[in-house]
């Protein structure tokens, strides 16, 4: 197949296109290098790798028809990059989307990665049940708070993919990630960040939130889901979660890393930052019924993986 990854020099993107190359499919990246990385993993793919700013409609344009799948992953990400300017998160992940509906022709097969940022309101107000399904209420609690800029950019994206899909006549699938990891990821999500403080040999060992916790799936669990995803016709015009429904508490995930990185640091504990959802679980269900998916890499291996990644690879 030709494979076409809109911010695939990203993390999920990196993994991604290598799994892709490794099933002998042809893929072209685009991205525009804030956040994804030109290095040597990337380099090693061998696939053809293109910059453009998504958020200027000629970047569509200068895009070639005729295309077996796209994969849309590019956005701005992360609760740092959130916070410190909302206002780019919401053009810049709303402008690339639209842009990309309308370059998009009947015909074409397009996956929409989004978030389970789009539950966290519902979860805080508990509307929501968890674990989570695809079919319950999203909730916005405070449409003025810099950390929902992302939801919404997400929640917006999401309804514009599956009615214009509809309208234009393409097919799409929508991924709602929950907590995904692995290797390159970058230093601001939470298993790369305990690991980095566990190297530099912090003591105490600050932890935030400990009581609360997650469901985490390793990357080639999320990329299998994906590309399964792709390949099942029922999954098109779908909300589908993508992740693992094994919930850690963040304590003991901190103890993992620890344990791991060989040091016995003093705990700090102190509160989850302000508007941190105190638990996330997705409802696999759906996921199962139309791929058959089941998570392979249990926590404490994928841990020790990223683990290494960052201790031999990791360049701020």
């Amino acid at each position: 197949m030709k494979v076409l990854l809109l911010g695939g020099a990203g993390f999920i993107g990196l993994h991604l296109a290598r799994r892709l190359r490794a099933d002998g499919h042809a893929v072209t990246v685009i991205d525009d290098f804030s956040r994804g990385r030109r290095d040597d993993e990337l380099t090693a793919l061998d696939v053809e790798v293109r910059s453009a700013d998504l958020t200027d409609p000629a970047s569509y344009a200068a895009i070639e028809p005729g295309w077996d799948q796209i994969y849309m992953l590019a956005a701005v990400v992360g609760v740092r990059n959130v916070e410190k300017d909302p206002a780019r998160v919401i053009r810049v992940n709303t402008l690339a989307m639209m842009h990309l509906l309308d370059w998009l022709r009947p015909g074409d097969k397009l996956f929409f990665a989004s978030t389970s940022e789009a539950y966290a309101g519902g979860v805080t107000t508990g509307l929501v049940p968890v674990p989570t399904a695809e079919d319950v209420p999203l909730v916005i609690e405070d449409v003025a708070s810099p950390r929902y800029t992302y939801a919404i950019s997400k929640m917006l994206g999401e309804a514009a993919v599956l009615h214009t899909a509809r309208a234009k006549g393409f097919e799409a699938v929508i991924g709602r990630f929950h907590n995904v990891y692995g290797p390159r990821m970058g230093a601001d999500h939470v298993i790369p960040e305990l690991s980095l403080r566990a190297m530099r040999g912090e003591d105490p060992f600050r932890l935030y939130g400990a009581d609360q916790s997650r469901a985490f799936c390793y990357v080639d669990d999320a990329v299998e889901a994906m590309v399964r995803l792709m390949a099942e016709p029922r999954a098109m015009g779908r909300i589908v979660h993508i992740g693992n429904d094994s919930e850690t508490n963040i304590g003991d995930l901190a103890k993992l890393v620890l344990r791991i990185a060989e040091v016995s640091p003093a705990m700090d504990d102190v509160p989850a930052p302000a508007g941190s959802v105190a638990r996330r679980c997705p409802d696999l269900a759906l996921l199962r019924e139309l791929t058959g998916y089941e998570p392979r890499v249990a926590l404490e291996e994928g841990v020790r993986r990223t683990f290494a990644w960052y201790q031999e690879s990791w360049k701020p």
